[in-house]
This record gives C-alpha cells, structure tokens and sequence, in this order.
C-alpha cells in the first residue's frame, strides 16, 4: 500500500505514527495509526519507528507499506531543553519565557539579573539544547544581558545560543561568542518596548535551531536516515495546530493531559474589556505546561491534591480499595473503576491547569476608591475548546471534563464561557497536524476538522 505522508510523534517512552493519503486531494485521509517503544536507549530512534511503522500496517492490514514523505515531531532525549536568562523577571524574562514555551521548551532554568557562579554551575549540570540570553528594551539597559552572555561564552559549551535583547549589543555579542563552540543566532528583541512583546521570531529560530540540532541528541542521531521532512518539538507542534485552528474557526484553547505533564494552549486576543485592564501585556499565544499534573507519573501529586478520602468518596470505593488502586495504576486503564479513577485526575488536572494559565480580576483600593485590574492570559473570548493527548480523547466522560472549566469559574477568573464548544480530537493527530501544516496546511486543517468532527 502507498501512503502520501507519515508523521512519527517520536516521544519519552512510545513512538507512534500517523498516515495520511490524499494529501493533494479535496478530501485527505486520515489511514491509521501504529506505534511502539521509542528506541533512544537503544542508541538509534529508527528501531523503534521502524517497529510503529510494522505496527501501522498490521493495525491497517497491509502485508507491505511504502510512503512518499516522513515528517517527525519528538519530545524524545529529554526533549527541547532550555535555560533563559534576562534582566527583570517581570519583563524582559518573562517574554524570554513565553517564547520558549510557545516554540516547545521545556524550561529548566530561569536567570534574572546578573548570572552568579552558582547559576554557571547549575547551568552545565542540566546541559540544555538551547540558552536564550535576553535583557533591555531597544536602546535601553545593555550590561547585563552583555555580562551574562560573557559568564556564558566563557564556559565554552557546545551549545547552541540565542540572543533575543536589546538591538545596540548585536555587535558586542557577535565578539564576545566569535571563536567559541556554541552557535550564536542573534534575533528581534523578545521585549523592544515597555509593554510590548514580540515573541514570534524569537519562537520561530529555536525551532529551528531545535531541528537542526536534535540529530545531536543520544540517540538520534540516525533519525535523518527516515525523515525526510521537519523534525519540531511536539509541544511547538500542538501550538503549530492550535494556530491554525484559531485562523478557521475563532479563539480556541487546547488542553493535552499527560502521564507525567499536562499542557495547556491558547490563542486569543481577549476582550477589548479586559484588554483595557491589564496591567502587563499577554501573548496572543501561550503555552504553560504543569510539571506537576500527570495521570500517570505524577498521578500521587493529583491524589494528594483532591485527598484520598475525598477521592475514594467521589469513586464510591474504600480509602483501602484506592490506595491498592493507585499502586498498581497502569499506564492505560483497563477496568471501569481505573478509568474512574482516570477520569476524576484528569479533572482535577485539568481544572488545576488552566486556572494557572488563566489570569484573574482584582480590586485595588486607593485614595480614589476601588479599581478593577486584570492580571494574566485573559480566556473569555475562547469559542472552542479542544481535548488532545490519550486521556481527553479516549475517556468516556472526556467532553464533561472539558466543560467542566467554565462551571469552575469563582467568579474573578478569566476563563472560558459556558457557551464555548467542546471538540475532541478524536484521532489524537493534533501534533502530527502541526508538523504537517508546516508542508500541506490545507490538507492539514482538514484533516483536523474530520478529527474534530467540524464542518
């Protein structure tokens, strides 16, 4: 059998691939899906894809199976590591942050102000894929960001970095990087004004600058030899499809609970309302991902979080029953009382997620009286909120989870309206549609519509 194109979701644990055909059709396909363990400690990725591969054709009953294109998203090898430093956390980090976070990173290190000997110890120890160095308003503060990326340079890592500071030390940075190993991209101020972010071009080079260095990661170093298309991390490929969701069909947030993360996507402008009250700008996209909120890995987090009594109440079980529940959890529920189980930490991680995404109104009381401010990502305007990832697609209660977030509003958070939609990628291709849309966007956002079930 032919297959126009193959995504392979190269992730931790499991390598999972997804076919298309049609691609170049009015109506593309959406042929199946295999997967198999991921093959890093093995030393070379391409045991495992070529074991998903095998696994596709089985699951679609084909003896052989040829394919004009193999694109890939990976969160494999620790996935995008990355350490960012600026000047103040509130302004020129945070905008660092955002987008790395919006590219696909997972952040392991912060810096604000000038770099310490400790922070140069603890950067070498988490060995990251990228440093973003950062710091200054165009024309505005130009020591520390100079400072840090000396402290940087000097430890002469074989590490890529990225400058995204103030314009006016684009040359001093090219010297100072000139004859070490780290590979230096100099890009647009992730922060150019008071107020103003600017975090598209700084998103779009590590990307880049991901792709063109994951070979380099342990065992991946053969991945080349199958994919022949982009290679982008897996959190950048779901913002990649959320984005293209939001110019079909309106503002949209995308919620993808993990076994060990739960990742949480918007894109929206807000409302003009709450525009007006915002104390500090916000991304039209973000992205933040809960470290702490996994269903499976990190599951005891959630149980302790909602309380063991509570939790055995809610499933009709005793505190002994859930206890030896809990310890034998596999990663993909089987029974009914597993999938309960499932089903009451998701919602709890879901809940949890995005109300740390969210931002929140608060009174302020002056000479003046009070004043009404809002502070963080403003949700009110999302129209359809979106369930990706194994637990928000394959969980029977699923969609009441996900209407859930509106009815837990307290009142002063800025969540999604009970009138927003509920859709489910039913496929669970929302990565591979990121990845895909970079080559095919048409056939991309129709092949995700279909696994919206959208018209």
């Amino acid at each position: 059998m032919k297959i126009n194109v193959l995504v392979a979701e190269i992730g931790s644990t499991t390598t999972v691939i997804n076919a298309f055909n049609g691609i170049f059709d009015t109506c593309p396909t959406f042929v199946g899906q295999g997967q198999a363990p991921t093959s890093v400690g093995e030393g070379d990725v391409n045991i495992g894809l070529r074991a998903a591969i095998i696994d596709l054709s089985e699951s679609i009953k084909v003896t052989s199976l040829e394919y004009d294109d193999l694109m890939s998203t990976s969160s494999a090898a620790g996935g995008l590591r990355m350490t960012v430093h600026g000047l103040v956390y509130d302004m020129t980090v945070r905008a660092a942050k955002e987008a790395a976070l919006g590219a696909g990173a997972n952040i392991h290190m912060i810096t604000a102000g000038k770099m310490r000997k400790t922070d140069l110890n603890k950067l070498k120890e988490i060995n990251p894929s990228i440093i973003l160095i950062a710091g200054g308003v165009d024309y505005g503060e130009r020591d520390t960001a100079l400072y840090n990326a000396e402290l940087i340079s000097g430890l002469n890592l074989d590490i890529p970095v990225i400058y995204a500071g103030n314009i006016e030390n684009r040359e001093e940075i090219k010297e100072v990087f000139q004859n070490i190993h780290s590979k230096l991209y100099i890009v647009d101020n992730v922060y150019p004004k008071i107020d103003q972010l600017n975090i598209e071009p700084t998103r779009k080079v590590i990307q880049e600058v991901f792709e063109e260095h994951i070979v380099h990661a342990p065992g991946m170093g053969k991945v080349r030899e199958m994919v022949r298309g982009p290679i982008m991390p897996t959190p950048g490929a779901v913002m990649l499809g959320t984005k293209l969701l939001k110019e079909e069909l309106g503002d949209v947030l995308v919620l993808d609970v993990g076994g060990a993360t739960t990742d949480v996507h918007s894109v929206t402008e807000g409302s003009d309302e709450i525009n007006r009250l915002l104390v500090s700008p916000e991304p039209i996209s973000k992205r933040t991902v809960e470290g702490d909120l996994g269903v499976y890995v990190n599951q005891k987090n959630i149980v302790d979080k909602i309380g063991i009594e509570n939790l055995a109440i809610k499933l009709g079980i005793s505190t002994e029953e859930l206890n030896n529940l809990v310890k034998i959890q596999k990663p993909i529920p089987v029974s009914n009382i597993e999938k309960r189980l499932i089903e009451e930490l998701t919602l709890e991680a879901v809940i949890t997620a995005v109300k740390r995404h969210a931002g929140k109104l608060r009174d302020l009381y002056g000479p003046n009286g009070k004043k009404t401010i809002a502070e963080g990502k403003d949700l009110t305007n999302i129209r359809y909120i979106v369930g990706t990832g194994g637990a928000l697609t394959r969980l029977p209660n699923r969609v009441e989870i996900l209407k859930s977030i509106a009815l837990s509003n307290k009142g002063n958070e800025l969540l999604p309206n009970k009138e927003a939609q509920i859709l489910v990628d039913n496929n669970y291709i929302m990565a591979s549609i990121g990845v895909l849309s970079e080559k095919y966007p048409e056939a991309a956002i129709k092949l995700l519509k279909n696994s919206l079930e959208v018209e």
